[in-house]
């Protein structure tokens, strides 16, 4: 399952990504808004970053105005490796280099059409293993220590 979000500057694109998600018969679970009116980025980041942290999700789409807010917050969770792209090479890598459980995508700077380009990218590639996985250990391991019960 997907969790998807967005806030008010990135409903729009929100919207299209979900089309292409119905067209591929991909289960999400769309944590809102539910509309263009001015709401908090962090609240709607916290909901599919937390859903992907705990496992209740495989992977999960932010999208704010820029992208730069939702990346933040998503990055605040364990287990989340929340990538902001701006283009397809970006989004491969994002899942092919850094196996990223997260893509965040900017409302207000990507063209639609992108933007469905990109996340269809993301979906379509597969972590590569080998050397990146010995970078996200690394990561883990900082993990680990910084997040001690």
């Amino acid at each position: 399952m997907i969790a998807i979000g967005s806030d008010h500057g990135g409903f729009e694109l929100k919207t299209a990504v979900i089309r292409l998600l119905d067209e591929r018969g991909l289960a999400y679970d769309d944590c809102g808004t539910d509309n263009g009116d001015s709401v908090d980025y962090p609240d709607f980041g916290e909901k599919v970053a937390r859903k992907v942290a705990s496992g209740a999700a495989v992977k999960g789409i932010l999208v704010c105005g820029t992208g730069i807010g939702m990346s933040i917050v998503a990055n605040k969770f364990p287990h989340v490796r929340a990538a902001l792209a701006t283009d397809p090479f970006m989004a491969r890598m994002a899942k092919e280099h850094n196996n990223a459980n997260i893509l965040v995508l900017g409302g207000r700077v990507l063209d639609q059409g992108l933007a469905v380009e990109m996340v269809a990218t993301w979906l379509d590639a597969t972590f590569e293993g080998g050397r990146h996985q010995g970078r996200l250990d690394k990561i883990a391991a900082l993990e680990r220590e910084l997040y001690k019960p």
